[in-house]
């Protein structure tokens, strides 16, 4: 280990009841979904939604694991089934050039707890508290260092327990992150191996987060990882994803930061790189052990916030979405699902408790709504987790990813382009896996698809917004796109008519007119046009001459895509076909017989291709 002045080890353990709970198996940990809390920042004993907390300062702002307690509602309401809390041992005491201990990485003492956070009492009822949630217990653990407020001449080793003697350390320095003789004393690592497994098994903790991996030998983690007897999820602060990989001979989890740094680049503007987003997760999956023991997050502790690289809803909607549905066991750190912007520590750590603790915020719906997603796509296919993600289709703006096996896949379709721009791909069924004329619900809208005869599927990201489809057979059970005020409706394409379904809760429906996006493959001549008729005013009741008329600067040979928005009443049944018109103004109607709609009471897109 190494001893740094004003910079501290912590080793985080989870108190949980004083009877074991039986410990998560590793293989379990692949279905959770963990929230990230710095506990000094989450809540408040006193339950202050007004507390003055300056992430400048660095000092304690007096959040606790009482408050934890309290608060749990809000963590499981948004589907999480795991909760990281910050390290809980004896910190230094003091204010250094850094702040204080606040976060809980200057250890000074790890058989004692920080008083900062509470009593012995208030963990052991913080996890028995989660424990009857069937919710599990992460800890940080650190052994690569403690902490000493003063000068490195000058340590007063006797201060330190258990490591309380000079012949435990290095000599005092700044930390060489790249060193790896960290603990390489077998005095050192037995106390560590005896603390871990005494920690454990007094309080009952599901998993551990280890900070610092990179910088301690790999030979110290398995036995270590043994010890505690529990899953562990290590650090390696390192892009490279062939650096990552063989850590996990050595730890049964890691931290995706591979996939952080192409996330965040892809989403963060609208020129970010989808290429290497692709290239990315491609090298990934052919290099890594064990996808599913990552950990895929968006933000942390560590990394400046989401949103202070851009205040665009639609591409912080996209990332999250690509975070958590992609390989791996999501991971969200507390503020992100209120939409916080602080830059890179200290200003990443902001109080929660000042946001209210809102349940209607746009991301915490969206989180919880991707939660809902991940664990009914996990109990209907045994293969789900096992399966390893992958591009299905990319191009300078958009990435499509498929996990899951035929029947049950996930195709979460992606963009870049913004809140203020709208972006349309098809995707053929050799690449999707959906069947012909399958029905597809893109749990985001609730709008509802049907594929064409061949099984391709077009859908437009409105509004930069991403597409999550799922076949519709298989929501059933779930509470997803199910609440009576939600429409679902299918769009024919190729072969029959459009349907719809509507529940009986239309009727309160009390919109005049609703949005509807026509979208039709349509492949032409030069000079030829595409329009719209049907059997109300605003398509023109059949006439031609009053044809809604479709766009084609979305056109290309291979992707042959007419478009136009027409505002329709909500319940009505709407009769229509596509017609071509050639320069010279001759109509061509495409075969019967006539498409059905019903309009919902919601914005909603029709997909289809021309009949011959």
């Amino acid at each position: 280990m190494r001893l740094q002045s004003q910079l501290s080890v912590v080793l985080g353990l989870l108190l949980s009841a004083a009877v074991q709970v039986g410990a998560l198996a590793t293989s379990e940990w692949r279905k959770q979904s963990i929230y990230q809390v710095v506990t000094d920042r989450f809540a408040r004993s006193d339950l202050s939604t007004s507390a003055p907390c300056d992430p400048s300062q660095q000092v304690y702002c007096g959040g606790s694991w009482r408050g934890l307690i309290s608060k749990l509602d809000y963590i499981q309401g948004m589907g999480f089934t795991a909760l990281w809390i910050s390290p809980i041992v004896k910190q230094i005491d003091g204010v250094t050039k850094d702040g204080s201990s606040y976060h809980g990485y200057w250890a000074s003492d790890i058989w004692s707890l920080n008083p900062s956070f509470g009593t012995t009492d208030d963990l052991k009822t913080l996890s028995k508290a989660l424990h009857d949630r069937g919710m599990y217990l992460i800890v940080d653990v650190v052994t690569n260092h403690m902490a000493y407020l003063g000068c490195r001449s000058c340590v007063n080793y006797q201060g330190l327990n258990p490591f309380s003697s000079q012949s435990y350390y290095h000599s005092p320095c700044t930390i060489n992150y790249d060193n790896q003789t960290s603990v390489e004393t077998g005095d050192v690592r037995k106390i560590w191996n005896d603390w871990v497994s005494k920690i454990v098994s007094t309080y009952s903790i599901d998993g551990l987060r280890i900070d610092s991996v990179k910088h301690v030998e790999k030979s110290f983690w398995p036995g270590f990882e043994s010890a505690a007897g529990v899953y562990a999820i290590g650090e390696v602060f390192q892009g490279d994803p062939t650096y990552l990989a063989p850590y996990q001979s050595y730890i049964s989890g890691l931290l995706d930061y591979a996939s952080y740094y192409w996330t965040v680049n892809a989403f963060q503007s609208t020129s970010g790189s989808i290429s290497a987003l692709a290239n990315g997760i491609n090298t990934l999956k052919a290099t890594a052990m064990d996808l599913s023991l990552y950990g895929s997050f968006l933000e942390n502790h560590d990394q400046a916030r989401f949103a202070h690289k851009t205040s665009d809803m639609a591409l912080a909607k996209n990332a999250i979405a690509f975070t958590m549905l992609k390989d791996g066991i999501p991971i969200i750190y507390q503020g992100q699902e209120q939409h916080y912007a602080g830059s890179d520590t200290p200003y990443n750590r902001e109080a929660l408790w000042l946001s209210g603790y809102s349940t209607d915020s746009d991301l915490y719906t969206w989180i919880k709504r991707l939660n809902q997603l991940r664990t009914h796509a996990i109990s209907k296919d045994n293969s789900y987790l096992s399966y390893r993600a992958y591009p299905i289709y990319s191009d300078s703006h958009t990435i499509a990813m498929r996990k899951g096996s035929s029947g049950k896949q996930v195709v979460g379709v992606f963009t870049n382009v913004g809140a203020s721009s709208s972006t349309t791909v098809t995707l053929s069924s050799s690449a999707s896996g959906f069947s012909a004329n399958q029905q597809i619900t893109d749990i985001v809208s609730c709008d509802s698809f049907t594929t064409d005869s061949g099984g391709s599927i077009t859908v437009t990201l409105s509004g930069g917004l991403p597409r999550i489809l799922y076949p519709t057979a298989v929501l059933s059970g779930s509470e997803i796109c199910s609440s009576p005020s939600t429409p679902t409706s299918t769009a024919s394409t190729a072969s029959g008519a459009a349907t719809s379904t509507w529940s009986s809760a239309s009727s309160s429906c009390t919109a005049t007119a609703v949005p509807i996006t026509f979208n039709a493959l349509v492949s032409t001549s030069y000079g030829e046009t595409v329009k719209l008729t049907g059997n109300t005013a605003a398509l023109g009741s059949w006439n031609t001459a009053n044809a809604v008329p479709l766009s084609a600067s979305k056109y290309t040979s291979s992707n042959p895509l007419w478009y136009a928005s027409v505002n329709l009443a909500p319940g009505s049944v709407v009769l229509y076909k596509f017609i071509k018109v050639s320069s010279s103004g001759t109509v061509s109607w495409e075969s019967d017989p006539n498409r059905t709609y019903t309009v919902p009471c919601a914005a909603a897109t029709v997909s289809s291709t021309w009949r011959r």
